[in-house]
């Protein structure tokens, strides 16, 4: 770790869906332990804008990008463009994500192969395209951000569901395939995040499964992002192929 407690500083980190909640507080974590940015959205030009002003606020450094993670062509062009900026990659957080709801019999392949595409297929895009700059770098982090539907299931989600469930095969995958040439993969899954206190059954909060973490509130994006730091930065490097949960207690795997 840097003396200045910035172990990132010289390292550069891309976050899709980077404009709002996790995304956003992944890239200020990061951005604080001395990371620069690149903060990518698929049409949120302005709200990425106002994170990179934030990040530079923090004297790191900033770029935006604007692609949508299910075109191959945008997802090539946006890797080709960091490399030309910062002439490496070090950190890929993989959280853009679309949600929708629908009955599985009413729900159209379109619909489907939105949310699929958006979660899944752009993790697969991205992570092909920053895996040869991470080589190139001497190595590298991918993390993936999950979802908790992935691993109960949920009413009217079976697209989200099973694009999440994918999510921690690709990690693992990536875990295997990559772990020789300094590369580690894990998947981050968020429990009930916002800024509201949740509610909980009694004093002790709920059990694992009935919907409410059992510390009695809701998580803030900022927690989930402290565990993606962690597993960005050198001392969490030892850690790879893992699935895990920040959600207060809500699910147990």
């Amino acid at each position: 770790m840097a003396e200045d407690g910035q172990p990132l500083r010289g390292k550069v980190a891309l976050i899709t869906g980077a404009a709002r909640r996790i995304g956003r507080a992944t890239a200020l974590s990061l951005a604080r332990s001395g990371a620069s940015i690149v903060i990518n959205a698929r049409s949120s030009a302005a709200e990425i804008e106002k994170v990179a002003d934030e990040v530079r606020a923090l004297g790191a450094g900033a770029m935006t990008h604007l692609a949508d993670v299910t075109d191959e062509e945008a997802v090539a062009a946006m890797f080709e463009a960091v490399d030309a900026r910062f002439g490496r990659l070090d950190v890929l957080v993989n959280n853009a994500a679309d949600r929708r709801e629908a009955p599985l019999t009413e729900m159209s392949f379109a619909d489907w192969r939105a949310i699929t595409g958006t979660i899944l297929d752009g993790a697969f895009l991205c992570a092909r395209s920053a895996l040869p700059l991470m080589v190139r770098s001497g190595g590298g982090v991918v993390i993936n951000i999950g979802g908790m539907t992935g691993h109960t299931g949920a009413y009217n989600r079976a697209h989200v569901c099973t694009a999440k469930a994918g999510l921690v095969g690709l990690t693992k995958a990536i875990a295997v395939e990559f772990a020789g040439r300094g590369i580690t993969a894990n998947c981050v899954v968020p429990g009930k995040i916002g800024g509201e206190r949740a509610r909980s059954a009694g004093a002790g909060g709920s059990v694992p499964g009935t919907g409410q973490p059992i510390v009695g509130r809701e998580g803030h994006p900022e927690e989930v992002a402290e565990m993606v730091r962690t597993l960005a930065v050198p001392t969490g490097r030892f850690i790879t192929g893992q699935t895990i949960h920040v959600s207060g207690g809500m699910y147990f795997p």
